[in-house]
């Protein structure tokens, strides 16, 4: 008789309660693999994942405060200064003063780093097009749907918001 770990290593389904390890690795699989062309990219500017995920929301939210993005990416205040710091010295993101408040700091991304924003999504892109045609999928909606359920419930208004109007939306919002 098997036990319940070793059902799950074999791929068997899972019962109530138990653990899906098949979709929890291909998960993790997924992700390593979605992440490395960009990884690579990122590495040749002296980069990483962090700076991928701010060039990602200030391209795809022009006008983002330091606190928005503070609450989308759940870092710490340290943490983001020090990646952002980097992208406004070399010229990726610009910082400036909120139009209501002064003390808001808005963040744009530059020309050279919606150029950048962009080489970093084309292979993601792609990655996720050639899965869907794969898969045979063909309503993305549902696709897009599992992932939100996966996000927090008290956070999905997040993923809402990160979909600007007139998609797909990194064109614009650069400042120089």
């Amino acid at each position: 008789m098997k036990s319940p770990m070793q059902a799950n290593e074999r791929h068997e389904p899972a019962g109530v309660g138990d653990p899906d390890f098949r979709l929890i690795e291909l998960l993790f699989f997924a992700y390593r693999d979605f992440t490395s062309d960009p990884d690579a990219i990122l590495a040749s500017y002296g980069f990483g994942r962090a700076h991928h995920r701010v060039l990602h929301f200030v391209s795809r939210r022009p006008g983002l405060t330091v606190a928005e993005l503070l609450e989308v990416l759940r870092i710490t205040k340290q943490s983001l200064a020090r990646v952002l710091k980097q992208l406004i010295d070399t010229g990726y993101v610009v910082q400036v003063q909120g139009p209501r408040d002064r003390r808001q700091r808005e963040l744009y991304v530059t020309q050279k780093g919606h150029a950048l924003a962009l080489e970093l999504a084309l292979p993601q892109s792609r990655r996720i097009r050639a899965a869907l045609d794969e898969a045979g999928i063909c309503d993305r909606e549902v696709i897009e749907r599992f992932l939100k359920a996966m996000v927090n419930r008290e956070l999905r208004t997040q993923v809402d918001r990160s979909h600007p109007a007139g998609e797909p939306g990194a064109e614009r919002g650069t400042k120089e």
